[in-house]
């Protein structure tokens, strides 16, 4: 395995979505934000994730953004799940009628053929 992936598994666990949310609105204990600190001096996601939600002015209001956010999503994926059920539906719909009209179009050769002998 490559040298710099090796320890992608072996980091400590990132902080929970709350306490990144605590830390930028300064709401944790000294401890706390020093673990956190320490934590974002080695992984560039969570560090990267800070830095953008530090962008925000009002801090405040992430909480109710990040659900907004994720309920959009949501939907959006429900809608495309949908629709893909749809296509489906139809391509499954269209191969049942093929099948019944090759059927009934074999059953009509077979009875021209046999009774016109």
């Amino acid at each position: 395995m490559n040298e710099e992936y090796q320890d992608i598994f072996t980091t400590t666990a990132c902080p929970t979505q709350q306490q990144l949310l605590d830390y930028v609105q300064g709401r944790l204990s000294a401890d706390e934000q020093h673990e956190v600190e320490l934590h974002l001096a080695d992984c560039e996601m969570c560090s990267e994730a800070v830095e953008g939600l530090s962008a925000f002015e009002q801090k405040e209001k992430i909480p109710v953004w990040l659900r907004q956010m994720k309920w959009q999503m949501l939907r959006k994926l429900r809608a495309r799940k949908r629709r893909k059920h749809q296509v489906s539906y139809f391509i499954e719909l269209a191969i049942i009628v093929l099948v019944v009209l090759f059927i009934i179009l074999g059953a009509f050769w077979t009875y021209h053929f046999m009774t016109h002998k």
